[in-house]
């Protein structure tokens, strides 16, 4: 993905996440530098209180881990204390983007981008890459949109019986991406933010949307369209209800989108250069 597409999709997804409507709630804490603890969401569908900004400047500078993003003088940290710090300058931007979007109070719930590089860097369910990739395969089993590979039919309520050969396809295909990539696209744990494609594959309850959108083959409208083609039918038969369905409409687009563009940043390899958060 070339580093100006990139910059372009921060600035989307910073715009369409401020105009998500306000739920306040509690949630745990994140520390950002010394004697500032402030809270961050660690649950999926949690959003925490808001709180007042209390920084003025938002920069990225590199140190030996990575990049990291400073607070005017403070360095953000994760729930866990660990200094954050991500693998790529355009993904270090997109997060300081988040940050520097925020107004005069911080909305946590729409900063996607930053979640899942806590949940990354603190790991709370301590899975490795294999663990993780054998969570994305058991969507295998209720994925309804599978097609190009041999999957059985089932007449009960059990999912089809899935041949040993699709998922040894699936599993090789997933272990080509980075640990990063796969803590944001897999099967989630209830206790924590699932992560990266994790992250995708739970809001689309399939492994075959997701896939379809790390290869650009659909767009996020058109993958959360596709998963949501039962609840289409129910609004059509039973009626919108146009605060909720509406809302919960652009919360799957926001997350989707923040999840896809998180692995392809995490992905990314080259810098960014000489680019401001001005621009």
């Amino acid at each position: 993905m070339r580093s100006g597409a990139m910059w372009r999709s921060c600035l989307c997804l910073r715009d369409g996440w401020r105009r998500l409507l306000n739920r306040p709630s509690r949630g745990p804490t994140a520390s950002v530098g010394k004697g500032a603890n402030i809270p961050f969401p660690f649950r999926a569908y949690a959003p925490p209180a808001e709180r007042k900004r209390f920084y003025q400047n938002v920069t990225i500078t590199q140190g030996e881990g990575g990049f990291e993003i400073n607070l005017d003088h403070r360095k953000l940290k994760t729930p866990q204390a660990k200094l954050f710090t991500v693998p790529s300058e355009a993904l270090a931007i997109a997060v300081a983007t988040e940050w520097d979007s925020q107004q005069d109070t911080i909305k946590f719930y729409t900063m996607h981008l930053t979640t899942l590089c806590n949940t990354s860097l603190d790991n709370p369910t301590q899975r490795n890459k294999d663990q993780l990739i054998r969570a994305a395969v058991k969507f295998l089993d209720t994925d309804t949109i599978w097609y190009g590979v041999e999957i059985g039919s089932s007449t009960s309520i059990m999912g089809p019986s899935i041949p040993a050969r699709t998922r040894e396809v699936l599993v090789s295909h997933l272990a080509s991406y980075n640990m990063w990539a796969l803590q944001g696209v897999l099967g989630p744990d209830l206790a924590c933010v699932p992560e990266g494609i994790e992250f995708v594959v739970t809001q689309l309850k399939s492994v075959m949307l997701t896939l379809g959108l790390m290869d650009l083959r659909l767009t996020v409208e058109q993958a959360v369209l596709l998963s949501r083609l039962e609840e289409e039918y129910q609004i059509q038969k039973w009626g919108h209800v146009e605060w909720a369905h509406d809302y919960e409409l652009r919360e799957l687009r926001a997350r989707t989108a923040a999840g896809t563009l998180f692995v392809h940043l995490c992905s990314e390899s080259t810098t960014v250069k000489h680019k401001l958060l001005q621009e």
